[in-house]
C-alpha cells in the first residue's frame, strides 16, 4: 500500500489509474476485456505506482455509448464477468494497496432499463412515465418533436415512442434522460451507491454530473434555445434548462450523507464540463468531493494554456474549503494527448478541433509529428504529475500511445459517427479506445482487410501465443470446430501498435512507461508524503511555466516546463531529480521539455 492511501483522504492526493474495461485485458478470448483481466493485471497497475483504478462501465449494457447505456446498475455485463468477478477483483486491489471506483451513470439509463420499460408499458401520465422526461409533440397530431433540439451524438435530442410521445435523450436514442424531481430516481440511485459501497468500492465517478437538474417548464419548450444541448455555458450568462443548474448541488448534498454512512466515508468524483469557477460548488466537502479540471485536456500546446489550467485549478481547491482540484490529460472521451500535442497548434483554436478534423479525414488532412508528441507529452508528464491534488492516468497514457486515426469507418463501434452528418459529422472516440497491447511478440499479421492493422493476434489483449494452442488443442480434443476460439480485439490493433507494448517498454529505460513509473515513485516520497497540497505558480519568461511547492526534509520542489524555442537556465543552486528530455551541454532545459528539482 502506498504511503497516501493509509490515510482516510487518500482521494486528495491519489494518483488514478482509469480503466476502459472493454479495452484493458482479456481473459477469455471472446474479443471483449473483462473484470478478470483486470484483476489478472494488478501487479502491473500496484508496480506502476498508482493509488487507485476507476473503471468505466461494466454493467450490462447494449453498448450504444461503450457501456454508458446502463441496463442494470447493479450487476456485472455477463460479457464482462460476474458479480464474483467484481468481488475478486476489488479483494485483489485492496490486498495490492490499491483503492477502487466505479463509474455511476446517473442522468440517463438504457432503454433496456427495467424503470425505462415499466414507463413504456404504464403509458401517458403514469407515475412510472414521471421517471423520465416524456413529453407530447407539436404539430396537428403530436408528429413533431416538442422542440429542435439536437442531441450531443447527433440527431434530434427526442424519440418518439408508439403511444405519440417523446422522450428526451441528451445523448444516443437508446438512453433516456431521467427525471430527477422525480422521488423514485433518487431512491435508486442511493440503493445503487449502497451496492457497490457494500462490494468494496472505495468511490464514484459520476458521469455527466453537470446534467441531472433540468428546467423544462419555465418556458415553453418551443420557445428554448435551439443550441441548449450544444451550449452547456449561454453566452448571455443565463441559466442553461439543461446544463449546470444551481439543483443539481441538491442531488449530490443528498448523496453525501449515503457516503457518510461508511468508514471511512466514500468520495466522489464529479465529471463537470462547466466553467472553472463553478468547479468548486461539485467539490465541496458537503457534496462529492472532488470535480474533473479538465483544462489540461483542453490546452493546446502554449505556456499561457497550461499557466492558466493550473492557476485555475488551484484556485478552484482554495474555494472547495477542504477538498483537492484534479489534474486530467487524457480519458476515453478526447484524442490521445501525444496526438494532439503532435498536430498543428493554433492559439485560441477551440480545443480539439484540429483533431477532430484529422480524425474525421482519417488521419490524414495534418501531418502528425510523433517524434514531437512524444517529446511534448513527456513534458506534459512532468508538468502534471508534481502538481497537488488528484491525477488521472487514462490506460495506455502511461505508452505514450498515440490516437488510432484510421480505423475503417465500418469497424467503429462510438455511436457519434453513425448518428452525425454534414458540418456536424464526427468520427468519435473509438481511437483512444483500442485494446491495450501487452506482448509485441503476439502481433499476429497484417489483416487483409486493411494492412495497417492486425488479425490472428492481440498483443497479448487476448490469450497470447502459447495459451492461444492450449485452447486450441483442448477445442480439438472436443470436437469443436471454432478453432482456436480466440478472437480479435473488439477494436482493431495497428500494427505499429508492436513498439509500444508493455514488455517492449519494460525493457527500454528511456519509454514513457519507465518515465511514468519513475515519477510516480518520486511524487510519492518526495511530494504527496508531506500531506501539504499547497502551491504557488512563479513569475517566468512568457514560454517557461514554473511552479513551485513543499517537499519531503524541508526542501522545496519546483517544476519547470519550457515551451519556447530557445533553452532556458535552471537555478544553480537546484538538484534536477528527474527531466523529460537530457539537458542541453550547458545544463540547460531545452525546448519542450519538462524538469523537476528540489532546492535546499
Amino acid at each position: 500500500m502506498t504511503a497516501n492511501n493509509a490515510r482516510d483522504d487518500w482521494w486528495k492526493q491519489a494518483v488514478v489509474y482509469q480503466i476502459y474495461p472493454r479495452s484493458f485485458k482479456d481473459v477469455n478470448g471472446d474479443g471483449l476485456g473483462d473484470i478478470a483481466g483486470v484483476t489478472e493485471k494488478m501487479d502491473y497497475l500496484k508496480s506502476l505506482g498508482i493509488d487507485a483504478v476507476w473503471l468505466s462501465p461494466f454493467y450490462p449494457s447494449d453498448l450504444a455509448d461503450g457501456g454508458y447505456d446502463v441496463i442494470d446498475y447493479r450487476d456485472v455485463d455477463p460479457r464482462l464477468g460476474t458479480m464474483a468477478d467484481f468481488d475478486a477483483m476489488a479483494a485483489a486491489a485492496h490486498e495490492a494497496g490499491i483503492k477502487v471506483i466505479v463509474d455511476i451513470v446517473p442522468n440517463h439509463t438504457s432503454d433496456k432499463h427495467r424503470m425505462f420499460q415499466e414507463a413504456l408499458a404504464a403509458g401517458r401520465g403514469s407515475a412510472e412515465r414521471d421517471r423520465y422526461i416524456f413529453r407530447d409533440g407539436r404539430g396537428e397530431n403530436g408528429e413533431l418533436p416538442p422542440n429542435d433540439w439536437q442531441s450531443l451524438f447527433g440527431g434530434p435530442a427526442w424519440q418518439q415512442v408508439e403511444d405519440g410521445q417523446w422522450y428526451l435523450h441528451l445523448f444516443a436514442k437508446e438512453q433516456p434522460d431521467l427525471n430527477w424531481k422525480n422521488p423514485d430516481v433518487h431512491e435508486e440511485f442511493k440503493k445503487t451507491l449502497r451496492f457497490w459501497s457494500d462490494h468494496g468500492t472505495d468511490g464514484f465517478r459520476i458521469d455527466v454530473a453537470h446534467g441531472l437538474a433540468k428546467d423544462l417548464e419555465s418556458t415553453p419548450l418551443a420557445d428554448m434555445d435551439p443550441a441548449a444541448v450544444q451550449c452547456v455555458i449561454p453566452a448571455d450568462g443565463s441559466l442553461s434548462p439543461l446544463w449546470d443548474r444551481p439543483e443539481v448541488h441538491d442531488i449530490y448534498r443528498e448523496w453525501r450523507t449515503v457516503f457518510n454512512e461508511y468508514d471511512p466515508p466514500r468520495f466522489a468524483v464529479g465529471e463537470a464540463w462547466v466553467k472553472p469557477e463553478s468547479q468548486h460548488l461539485y467539490a465541496s466537502m458537503d457534496e462529492l468531493g472532488q470535480v474533473f479540471n479538465f483544462e489540461f485536456a483542453k490546452a493546446n500546446w502554449f505556456a499561457d494554456n497550461f499557466r492558466e489550467a493550473i492557476a485555475d485549478g488551484l484556485r478552484s481547491a482554495e474555494e472547495t474549503h477542504g477538498s483537492t482540484t484534479t489534474w486530467v490529460m487524457n480519458n476515453h472521451d478526447v484524442p490521445r494527448s501525444p496526438s494532439r500535442f503532435g498536430l498543428p497548434q493554433v492559439k485560441d483554436a477551440p480545443y480539439h478541433q484540429l483533431a477532430h478534423d484529422w480524425l474525421l479525414r482519417d488521419g490524414s488532412s495534418y501531418r502528425e509529428d510523433r517524434e514531437l508528441g512524444t517529446r511534448r507529452a513527456r513534458a506534459a508528464a512532468l508538468m502534471e504529475l508534481g502538481l497537488p491534488g488528484s491525477v488521472y492516468v487514462y490506460q495506455g497514457e502511461e505508452l505514450g500511445l498515440f490516437e488510432v486515426a484510421d480505423i475503417p469507418w465500418d469497424r467503429l463501434e462510438d455511436p457519434t459517427p453513425f448518428n452525425t452528418r454534414r458540418n456536424f459529422t464526427d468520427k468519435g472516440r473509438d481511437g483512444c479506445r483500442v485494446p491495450l497491447p501487452w506482448n509485441a511478440a503476439d502481433c499476429g499479421h497484417p489483416a487483409d482487410w486493411n494492412s495497417n492493422f492486425i488479425t490472428g493476434g492481440t498483443f497479448g489483449f487476448g490469450p497470447a501465443q502459447k495459451a492461444r494452442k492450449a485452447q486450441k488443442a483442448r477445442n480439438d480434443a472436443q470436437g469443436d470446430s471454432d478453432g482456436d476460439a480466440v478472437a480479435d480485439a473488439h477494436l482493431p490493433q495497428p500494427a505499429w501498435f508492436k513498439d509500444f507494448a508493455v514488455d517492449a517498454e519494460m525493457a527500454d529505460d528511456g519509454s514513457m512507461l519507465c518515465l511514468y513509473r519513475k515519477l510516480l515513485q518520486l511524487r510519492q516520497t518526495i511530494l504527496t508524503a508531506t500531506g501539504d497540497t499547497s502551491a504557488q505558480l512563479l513569475d517566468a519568461d512568457d514560454d517557461v511555466v514554473v511552479y513551485s511547492r513543499p517537499a519531503t526534509e524541508g526542501r522545496r520542489f519546483l517544476s519547470v516546463t519550457n515551451f519556447g524555442d530557445e533553452p532556458v537556465a535552471l537555478p544553480d543552486d537546484a538538484v534536477v531529480i528527474a527531466r523529460s528530455e537530457p539537458l542541453t551541454d550547458d545544463g540547460k532545459l531545452d525546448s519542450d521539455a519538462s524538469a523537476w528539482l528540489l532546492l535546499g
